[in-house]
């Protein structure tokens, strides 16, 4: 549904001049109802100034927003309603704002000094505000601050809540009116925002329940949607056609199964993402025991056979070392050589002091003499 409201909202932006739509919100297909006719609540003081009731839309359908009077953000300023307008496929709201000067609010006669064109409840006059007691409840007792001036409708007076289309009201922004949609603008108040957050939960303030005679109409303050300074309105702007309640309805319905079928979408996506995340959490969990498995098996198995393979390498060692002393000590029989490390056995050596006695040395038998002759 937002999509289809943004391509509508698309739509009216190229079909409807800009200076005629500044600011969008939501965009329906229906009208909305008539305004009720209703009596404004007293000022509460002074610095207040009127904001006009108007319809709203919500989930269920078109709802009231209470007309109230409210503090503006900063003196000077003046409240611009918002209006709905038709833009050749949907009606779409157009945010209403504070500015300077008051701008185009589609020709609707809100009452209240809102004519359908400017403003005729007060203005401004060195930071305080002055009120137009022809158009605003005031006790002059306590506000000091005003005056009086008849103010005439520039539009036939009717309660046609909204700008274009099929029996809509046919106003254009004048040129004062096309400057000031160009000017600086601020947005609702806080206070405003709440006001209109509290009617949307009233379920008395549905069209499809009160149709278009809401028992609060109006308030002294923003947000005071029970006790005292409320209105209640005195009939409806016009017959409500029940073909708006139907369809509000057949919405509303249509919003609660596709909710519903959202809700169960979601918790079935939720178990099968959950499920999904559990069966591959096993499986993750699985393979890693079995890749741990298989790891471990791969390490004992080579660990057993790097032992296997030590071991055969130290016993064919221990063979080979315990060989070759055999083959020292035992040479060949034919060799004539001796084998190595077998050397003859050496001589007794005497030691030097027990050399044999020399033998004795016989005499060479004398010679014999001669006598001399």
């Amino acid at each position: 549904m937002r999509n289809i409201r943004l391509l509508l909202l698309a739509v009216l932006i190229l079909a409807i001049p800009a200076a005629s739509f500044a600011q969008f919100g939501v965009s329906v297909m229906i009208a909305p109802p008539a305004l009720p006719i209703y009596t404004q609540p007293m000022l509460p003081a002074a610095g207040y100034l009127w904001t006009p009731g108007y319809w709203s839309y919500g989930d269920e359908g078109y709802f009231w927003v209470p007309g109230t009077w409210v503090e503006p953000p900063t003196a000077g300023l003046l409240w611009t309603p918002g209006y709905w307008g038709w833009g050749g496929n949907a009606f779409a709201w157009n945010e209403g704002y504070w500015g300077a000067q008051i701008g185009f609010y589609g020709g609707v006669n809100y009452g209240f000094g809102y004519g359908g064109i400017g403003y005729g409840g007060g203005y401004w006059n060195n930071g305080a505000f002055y009120y137009n007691r022809s158009v605003n409840n005031v006790n002059v007792t306590n506000i000091h601050n005003v005056y009086n001036k008849t103010v005439i409708n520039n539009t036939a007076m009717n309660h046609v809540s909204y700008n274009g289309g099929k029996g809509g009201i046919s106003a254009r922004p004048t040129a004062a009116e096309e400057t000031a949609a160009h000017e600086r603008h601020t947005a609702p108040t806080e206070t405003q925002t709440q006001h209109v957050h509290a009617a949307s939960t009233n379920h008395a303030l549905l069209a499809s329940v009160n149709h278009g005679r809401p028992a609060v109409a109006a308030t002294s303050k923003p947000g005071e949607l029970t006790g005292r300074g409320l209105v209640a309105a005195k009939r409806a702007g016009a017959p409500y056609r029940t073909t708006e309640s139907k369809a509000a309805e057949n919405k509303a319905a249509a919003t609660r199964s596709k909710e519903n079928r959202a809700s169960e979408n979601k918790a079935a996506a939720t178990r099968s993402k959950e499920n999904k995340a559990a069966e591959n959490k096993a499986t993750a969990t699985r393979s890693k025991e079995n890749k741990v498995a298989e790891n471990k098996a791969s390490t004992t198995r080579s660990k057993e056979n790097k032992a296997v393979e030590n071991k055969a390498a130290a016993t064919r060692s221990n063979e080979n070392k315990e060989a070759k002393p055999k083959v020292a000590r035992a040479p060949t029989e034919y060799s004539k050589e001796p084998a190595p490390h077998a050397q003859p056995a050496s001589r007794r050596v005497t030691t030097a002091h027990a050399q044999p006695a020399p033998r004795p040395v016989k005499e060479a038998p004398k010679a014999e003499e001669h006598p001399r002759q």
